[in-house]
């Protein structure tokens, strides 16, 4: 993680000091690799610094921080941008991962992962990774649930500025609006997951997320006009962000500790990969189809990804035997 958040600060250090898009384009894809490694290691540590009970609600205030920062991330870095150009926006991101470096590096690497599990080379670390996921219910429910989930994911990335633009007539203030309300959502579903699980369960919650997903953005599809839609996109958001809430935990219980980092690593890889392909093929389709039916198809992918999330994710039922006593 301190590793991660160096690069990032190192990139961010040298922005204002190229102008090449090549160069730029280079420094970006270090980012992104960086934040691929980050991620995949706090949601590892994450279970070791909390005790079981805490951790949905940790993720759920690891979740929340998070989504409030990329809400208000680009409003303000837009007001800085215009008043002291991109490079005081660059200095100031560099500062903050570096000052992320320090405060990781406070916590004793022995809280972040109790046992560490030798490596046999990249390609067999992702084997033992993929071995786990697949003898572990939980981790399942994440990979093939939230991977048909991820499938909409990217279909209603692709659709979402066509919908408010060509569908609703409403211009970039309906695609910010849609943008905002989804990301609403996110914060209000990643705020009340923790309460949600402790209430209804790890399964049920889980479901219902995607559930929610599934009615908000299937519900936005048919809608008249940029409000209401609007108005569903809340809702999808506040199913995503209880559902991811749900697959950070799911995750953190279903892997062993010194093989979590490895199983979270193929989870998000998978994933990713699946947002991307989604959104290669719903871009082919958009002309022919037209973002409602993008939005509306998406909503029933949702729909079965609920269905698989909580099979997969339940506690299987054991059957209690009645034991005589002897005589």
């Amino acid at each position: 993680m301190i590793a991660a958040d160096i690069a990032r600060a190192a990139v961010f250090c040298a922005l204002p000091f190229t102008s090449s898009p090549g160069t730029i384009v280079a420094l970006a894809s270090i980012a992104g690799l960086a934040n691929g490694f980050f991620r995949p290691a706090v949601y590892a540590g994450v279970p070791n610094l909390v005790s079981d009970e805490d951790l949905p609600a940790a993720n759920a205030l690891l979740q929340s921080m998070e989504n409030i920062s990329w809400a208000i991330g680009p409003i303000l870095g837009g007001l800085l941008t215009a008043a002291a150009g991109p490079h005081a926006a660059y200095w100031i991101n560099a500062a903050s991962f570096a000052f992320s470096a320090v405060l990781i590096s406070r916590i004793p690497s022995r809280m972040l992962q109790s046992e560490t599990a030798l490596t046999k080379g990249h390609w067999r670390d992702l084997r033992d990774g993929f071995v786990v996921v697949m003898r572990s219910r939980p981790l399942l429910a994440v990979l093939v649930g939230w991977g048909i989930a991820c499938l909409a994911i990217g279909a209603t990335n692709v659709g979402e500025v066509f919908l408010a633009k060509n569908t609703f007539h409403a211009g970039d203030f309906g695609y910010g609006l849609l943008y905002g309300a989804i990301g609403g959502g996110l914060i209000v579903g990643s705020f009340l997951g923790s309460s949600l699980v402790d209430r209804l369960g790890l399964a049920r919650t889980y479901a219902g997320g995607l559930l929610l997903m599934a009615a908000g953005f299937g519900a936005a599809a048919v809608s008249p006009n940029v409000w209401v839609a609007a108005a569903c996109a809340v809702v999808g958001g506040c199913g995503d962000g209880a559902a991811i809430v749900c697959n950070a935990v799911l995750v953190q219980r279903g892997a062993p500790d010194e093989v979590r980092g490895r199983a979270l690593t193929l989870v998000m890889g998978v994933t990713y990969a699946l947002v991307a392909a989604a959104s290669l093929v719903a871009g082919y389709l958009l002309d022919s189809v037209g973002p409602r039916w993008i939005w509306g198809g998406a909503g029933i992918i949702l729909a079965v990804a609920a269905v698989v999330g909580y099979a997969l994710a339940r506690e299987p039922r054991t059957l209690s035997a009645t034991v005589e006593p002897a005589h």
